[in-house]
Parts: structure tokens; C-alpha cells; sequence
């Protein structure tokens, strides 16, 4: 295949990595802090953690996981914001050999149950926040032989003494639970530190993590992500943004959850290579707080999604803020809309930069230059080492300029599905690249424009809400016969969940629906709309048309 992308490659951007530089993300990880031993890795709530401390508490935490019988392979799941805990577990289960199975705290009940079972995991790692939630979990998931439990100001210092008890007695956000047998982060901390760690040896073909998506479709699976993966997306990111940092002298803005895809590769591991510093922000919907952390830092660098810069530039504060250091912003989860680029370059003084990518690629597939002139709502041109092609419904390649479905393959692109071969052979073609579900098309200087997704994600606030998974859940209710999700425009919020539902039961009320959601949902997934019909489109073998659900849309 002719990559006519190159030719618009920046200058200093090689056309291929060499995957081999590293066996594994712990190699990265231990360059990192011997290179930059020193200087900050992580930044959370004011306090600081060297590229040390990283390395000697992710090494205790490594060799207590070994104390607790972990072998290579086994998955360990973290369930927790942006708190210095997060990476110091996940570089201590990493360097256990053991594979980090990723969940969003704010998980109902039942959708923690379905990822543990699915997973097989025998270690949990839970903020308290949200340890009842898994406790209510847990007589259903055997797998779990063990609980770790961090507190939000666990690291903190006396200034986590004063967190912790705002939030459990003031602001009441951690509910009582009970999970016996557990031990709590310090503690595992303090008990590792007198442990004897065995090195692991770890290869390209070794799971780095199980990263749980719907693909295209679906209930959520987990993506196997090799070492082999990550490193090489960790290695087309910086081949990309090398030319605008300086290493041990970055500060990266980490607003976006860890746990997603996205900030893992782009900010954590990214930027560690880097020798960077991170700033975690724990709760980016506070937009004022958020702000006001903002203000104490020179920070050079910013990921997230178009409806968290929507939100700041709708902050007056926000604008005072000092972005003379500020050179790389990138926007991705989500389309970034044209209107919040060029406001976010007349407040900030540079270009918002999109890219795109999947869980199933580690993420990172395409990235514009962070040179272009305009924003034109391109998704940007294939990274190194990768290739893309555009196919028509027979697989025949489109010419330029013409729409079809977006095909990757490359370095980054995923094992395949966690014991799901069936939806793994589903989504790779003969030629072994990856059917995105996603329809673009591709222009002479190979910049790439998506037009619409094949199937039905909806994307709310960047994350994917998959109608399968809703209408599941709804369905259970007695007072529905049929339901149908689809996504509404929200303007720059990106979409919102809309149900169409035949009722069972005449007096259903919409409130009933959404209080019944919420307690079997994460908050983003539970519909925010609901219209009563008489019946649902169908084609001739009984399949819901949500197509035609969604034409009938008001503008």
C-alpha cells in the first residue's frame, strides 16, 4: 500500500518505529526513573511524587502482589480517579507481571459484576468511595481473593487527614460498606517495602492490560493490549510530540481519567518517557476548582474532550489563566467541534489539535500536525507504522474523496478479544486489519475526515454508551414490552441517550424509567430522553431500525 500520508508528515516524524527499543512497559517505566530520578513524576491535590518514589512504591506494590500469590498473566483490577494510588499500582502490578484490568469507579453494581466475571479477576484495587459498590459485587464474583482499599487522601500527608475527613463526614461521599479480609494502601505499602521483589521477565507478547470496550457493538469486552501495544502507541505518540518538549521539563495536564484509554497512553506513559510531570486532576467536573488548580501551574501540555473545553472556556477565570508555557493540546474521545477549536486558540494563544483512536489501538490510530494553520475538522493523518484504508461494504478500496468504513492495522492494534473469538474474527478483515465501524473518508494529502459511524455507539461526553447494553437493562423493567436506544445531538456535550419504548404497563411514567436506570447504570449511559411510541421500525426479520429511530429526530 502507497502511504500518500508521509508525504504530509511533519518534519522529524519517521514513518516507522522500531518497536523492539523496548521489551516491555516496564523497561519504559525504569528508564524513566533512572533517567529522571528526581524530578516529579506525579502531582495530585498539591502533593508531589519524584520519579523515586514512583519506582520504590510501585516496586513495594509489586512485591506484595507477589506475597499474595500473583503470577504472571493474573488480572488485577484498579477502580479509582486520578489519585497518586492509580499509578503507583499500576506500574506495581505491571512489574508483577500481572495485567491491569481498568474500571470506571462510578460503575453500577451489576456492570462491576460483568467486567470482574468476564475478567477473572482475583485482585481488586478500589478507591472507599466506592468500595461499597464492589462489595455489593462481590458475593457474585468469586474470582476476587482480595480487596485493597485507598482513601483520596491516602498520600497526602495532614492534608489528606483533612480530605479524608471532609469527605466521609462532611460532604458524605463515602458510603459504609464492609469488605472483610481487606487491607488498606498504606498498609500494603509499608509491608511491600520489607519484601524481597523478584524480577519478572516480560515480553512483547505479555498482557499489559484487558481495557473493556463494546468494540462496535455490543456489551463491553475487554481488549487484550500486549506490552508490544502500548509500547509502540506509547512510541508513535512521542515520535509525534518529541519536536515540542524538552525532557524533565514538561508538565502535562491530566483532567481525562486514567482508566480511559486515552489519558493512559497519551499523559501517563506518553509523557513518563518524557520525564514529565503530571498533574492529576481527581474531579474535573468541578470546573472552578478545577480552574483555580489550574492557576497554580505552568503546565506545557493538555488532553481532553471537546465538552471539558467547552466547559473552560465558558469559565471566566479560565481566561486569566497564564498559557505562555501551554505548547501541546490534543482533543480526542470525542469530534472536536470547529467552534470550540477557534475559541480555545483566541483564549489560549495555540491550536487545538485532533486525533482519534479506540481502545482496540491502543488507542492512537491518527493525529494532525501541531503546526496546521486552521482547524478543518480532520482527524488527522495515520501515525507511524501504521496503515489505513477506506473499504466499501465488499472490502474493495475507495478511491480518494470517497466514504467507506475505516480499516487499521498496525503495531498498536490489539490481540484480539478477551475469550471472545467469535467478535475477535468479527472485526479483523483477511488482510488482519481491524474494522473500526467508523466511515470516513480520506483526501489527497491523507488527512483523514470521519462522516458518521457505521453502527450505533452513541458518545457522550467522549465515552462510548453502547444501546445494547441500555436496552438490556431497561428491558428487565415489568412495565416495558420493546425499547430502542439512540443518540441525540447535544450540541457540544457531543450526544445524549434517547429511548423509544412501547409500554407494557399504560401508566409507566418516564421518571419510573430513568430512577430505574440509574440504579443498574453509570450516569452517563442513563437516558436523558424518553418517547412513548406504539411500536418500533423493523425490517423484515424483526430487527429494530434505530436508524429510522434517529431520522425522525428534531434538529
Amino acid at each position: 500500500m502507497e502511504r500518500i500520508w508521509l508525504n504530509s508528515y511533519p518534519s522529524g516524524v519517521p514513518a516507522d518505529i522500531d518497536v523492539n527499543e523496548y521489551r516491555s512497559l516496564v523497561d519504559v517505566l525504569e528508564e524513566a526513573t533512572g533517567k529522571f530520578t528526581h524530578n516529579t513524576a506525579f502531582i495530585s491535590m498539591g502533593k508531589k511524587i519524584t520519579y523515586k518514589e514512583l519506582d520504590e512504591k510501585s516496586l513495594a506494590f509489586a512485591a506484595w502482589l507477589q506475597s499474595q500469590g500473583l503470577k504472571p498473566g493474573m488480572r488485577v483490577g484498579l477502580m479509582m480517579p486520578n489519585i497518586l494510588q492509580y499509578p503507583i499500582a499500576l506500574f506495581g502490578i505491571l512489574r508483577a507481571g500481572g495485567t491491569v484490568v481498568n474500571f470506571n469507579p462510578m460503575y453500577t453494581t451489576h456492570e462491576v459484576e460483568h467486567q470482574i466475571k468476564d475478567s477473572g479477576c482475583e485482585i481488586m484495587v478500589v478507591v472507599e468511595n466506592f468500595a461499597y459498590t464492589l462489595q455489593k459485587a462481590l458475593p457474585n464474583t468469586p474470582s476476587v481473593k482480595k480487596v485493597v482499599v485507598a482513601s483520596i487522601g491516602g498520600l497526602l500527608g495532614f492534608k489528606g487527614t483533612i480530605v479524608n475527613f471532609v469527605l466521609r463526614h462532611i460532604k458524605k461521599m463515602i458510603p459504609a460498606w464492609n469488605i472483610p479480609g481487606h487491607e488498606r494502601f498504606n498498609d500494603v505499602l509499608k509491608a511491600g517495602a520489607t519484601l524481597k521483589f523478584t524480577p519478572v521477565a516480560i515480553g512483547h507478547d505479555d498482557h499489559a492490560f484487558l481495557q473493556y470496550t463494546g468494540g462496535t457493538t455490543g456489551v463491553p469486552k475487554g481488549a487484550i493490549l500486549t506490552h508490544r501495544n502500548m509500547v509502540a502507541n506509547l512510541m508513535q505518540a512521542y515520535a509525534w510530540v518529541r519536536s515540542y518538549t524538552e525532557d524533565g521539563k514538561d508538565l502535562v495536564v491530566t483532567a481525562l481519567p486514567l482508566y480511559h484509554i486515552f489519558a493512559l497512553t497519551a499523559n501517563c506513559l506518553t509523557f513518563m518517557r518524557l520525564g514529565a510531570a503530571n498533574l492529576l486532576i481527581v474531579n474535573p467536573r468541578d470546573i472552578p476548582g478545577f480552574v483555580k488548580e489550574l492557576g497554580q501551574y505552568k503546565f506545557t501540555a493538555f488532553t481532553g474532550v471537546n465538552t471539558l473545553f467547552n466547559a473552560l472556556l465558558n469559565n471566566e477565570d479560565f481566561k486569566k489563566i497564564d498559557f505562555s508555557r501551554l505548547k501541546l493540546v490534543l482533543g480526542g474521545g470525542m469530534a472536536v467541534q470547529k467552534s470550540i477549536a477557534e475559541k480555545w486558540e483566541a483564549v489560549t494563544g495555540g491550536p487545538l489539535v485532533q486525533a482519534y483512536g479506540l481502545s482496540e489501538t491502543s488507542p492512537a490510530v491518527t493525529i494532525n500536525p501541531f503546526d496546521l494553520k486552521e482547524f478543518t475538522g480532520s482527524i488527522g493523518l495515520p501515525i507511524s507504522s501504521t496503515y489505513v484504508k477506506i473499504v466499501d461494504d465488499d472490502g474493495n478500496t475507495q478511491p480518494i474523496g470517497e466514504v467507506g468504513e475505516i480499516l487499521v492495522q498496525g503495531p498498536q492494534v490489539m490481540k484480539g478479544y478477551w475469550n471472545r473469538q467469535d467478535e475477535t474474527d468479527k472485526v479483523f478483515d483477511s488482510e488482519n486489519y481491524l474494522r473500526t465501524g467508523d466511515m470516513g473518508y480520506m483526501d489527497e494529502q491523507g488527512f483523514i475526515f470521519l462522516v458518521d459511524r457505521k453502527k450505533d455507539i452513541i458518545i457522550v461526553s467522549g465515552f462510548n454508551v453502547y444501546p445494547n447494553e441500555v436496552e438490556d437493562v431497561v428491558s428487565r423493567h415489568p412495565g416495558i414490552l420493546e425499547v430502542a436506544a439512540v443518540g441525540v445531538d447535544n450540541g457540544a456535550m457531543g450526544e445524549l441517550v434517547k429511548l423509544f419504548v412501547v409500554r407494557k404497563d399504560p401508566a409507566l411514567t418516564e421518571q419510573e424509567i430513568i430512577k430505574f436506570c440509574r440504579e443498574e447504570l453509570t450516569n452517563y449511559k442513563v437516558p436523558k430522553q424518553i418517547e412513548f411510541v406504539d411500536e418500533l421500525p423493523k425490517n423484515n426479520v424483526g430487527k429494530i431500525l434505530r436508524r429510522k429511530l434517529r431520522d425522525i429526530q428534531p434538529a
